[in-house]
């Protein structure tokens, strides 16, 4: 019933409104540790104390204008929003901050609050996927955000995140077995150990639970790249004052989708307006949805053993590649050879798809088949064939003693546990 007259709610005050054309903009810009930012507030013309609302991006760049029209929208239930463009100094794919990112926004937020048309005790924030791990931050940094509005929130640390939306991917394109646990696990925790995954074990629990501001967060029930069915118990049990909302058939960007994947025109049925009355007309009490149901639970990135060392792996991938290479040409045993042969391109084609996978989460790997894109599949071959070469080879260097099947069988014997970390010879 809370649910149903909320959004009754937003229907008439959204109908009441004046048409989007009603809506000013006016150009605003602010400064954080050096950087000056530029944005634009939406409200309409001749208001008075109007709450404000300051739109925080999700990852990756983006520009006010990915936001204007939700902007727009929330100007017309007459919130004052402000929209601006991100930063690229200090943000990039291997280095980011979240805290310069929360100030970013309380920046945005003073400007916000000096307005003539804004009442200055009722400034929030408003941030999606990446913008829901900031704006709780930059609200537990101030107290003067009133309130905070998450849309694809997390309850779970970004690599835990990361590491579920790229199971999610590989297993939509068929695949399965080693190939999606060396993308989802020991992928990921590789790039978290080499520090290549910038804010990787952000804790967003503790700052939910530090959080004394009202919090309002939506979800979409076909979310694949936030984990829905764990972020809405994680905010219910953390947060003190909140009004959680699952939207049906929405995705991440509460987008309307039949899969979670495409985007059909237009937002969630009810989204806008919901965030429109609860920014005006804030519920007393707390209120929750059921958790959506999620096909597999997210898991935790672990850290990497010694063994697992970045630069351990580094050094091994320059042995075998120097190893194999040495073994190239006349003059040794055919098993030695075929192991140079069949081991070197197994590790350059593993550093191939590795790069793939990362780059276009798999989709550019062609045909699947048994689980296995058919790169995959041949360079899982070409390592039952270097195996089989390392055991030739040996017999070969047990007869002779040459220092080329010396090196070569050192090779081979250090690419049977790489392989195997890697889940080349795995099922």
């Amino acid at each position: 019933m809370r649910r149903g007259a909320l959004l009754l709610a937003g229907v008439i005050l959204a109908l009441s409104a004046p048409p989007a054309s009603a809506a000013d903009s006016s150009e605003v810009t602010f400064t954080n540790g050096g950087v000056t930012l530029h944005g634009t507030v939406v409200a309409l013309p001749g208001g008075t104390k109007l709450p404000g609302l300051v739109m925080i991006h999700g990852s990756g760049a983006h520009s006010r204008e990915d936001y204007r029209e939700q902007a727009e929208a929330f100007a017309r239930q007459g919130i004052a929003t402000l929209i601006y463009d991100k930063r690229t100094e200090g943000y990039t794919q291997f280095s980011r901050s979240y805290t310069t990112l929360a100030d970013d926004a309380l920046a945005a937020v003073e400007v916000l609050r000096t307005r003539a048309d804004v009442d200055p005790s009722r400034v929030g924030v408003w941030g999606l996927s990446e913008g829901g791990w900031v704006a709780p931050l930059a609200a537990s940094r101030s107290a003067h955000v009133a309130f905070v509005v998450t849309l694809g929130a997390n309850g779970v640390e970004p690599s835990r995140q990361q590491a579920w939306a790229i199971e999610n991917q590989l297993r939509r394109l068929g695949m399965d077995g080693s190939m999606v646990r060396m993308a989802s696990s020991t992928m990921m925790r590789q790039l978290v150990g080499g520090g290549v995954f910038p804010e990787a074990h952000h804790d967003p629990v503790a700052v939910l639970k530090s959080l004394r501001q009202p919090v309002l967060g939506l979800w979409g029930a076909k979310d694949v790249l936030t984990p829905p069915g764990e972020a809405v118990p994680i905010f219910r049990d953390s947060l003190q004052h909140y009004t959680l909302r699952v939207f049906p058939d929405a995705q991440h960007q509460l987008r309307r989708t039949t899969d979670g994947y495409d985007k059909l025109p237009g937002y969630a049925p009810g989204y806008l307006e919901l965030v429109g009355t609860w920014v005006n007309h804030p519920p007393a009490a707390s209120s929750a949805d059921a958790p959506p149901p999620q096909d597999r639970p997210s898991f935790v990135v672990t850290p990497l053993a010694w063994y697992e060392s970045t630069w351990l792996q580094l050094a091994v991938l320059v042995f075998l590649l120097v190893a194999f290479g040495f073994g190239l040409g006349r003059g040794a045993a055919r098993p030695a050879r075929w192991l140079a042969a069949t081991g070197l391109l197994t590790v350059v084609g593993f550093l191939v798809v590795d790069v793939l996978i990362q780059v276009t989460l798999g989709r550019n790997l062609g045909p699947v088949l048994a689980g296995r894109p058919l790169p995959w599949l041949a360079l899982q071959l070409l390592s039952l064939g270097a195996v089989a070469a390392t055991i030739g080879t040996a017999v070969a260097w047990w007869r002779h003693r040459t220092p080329r099947l010396g090196v070569l069988l050192a090779g081979g014997v250090v690419f049977v546990p790489w392989a195997v970390y890697w889940g080349l010879l795995g099922i």
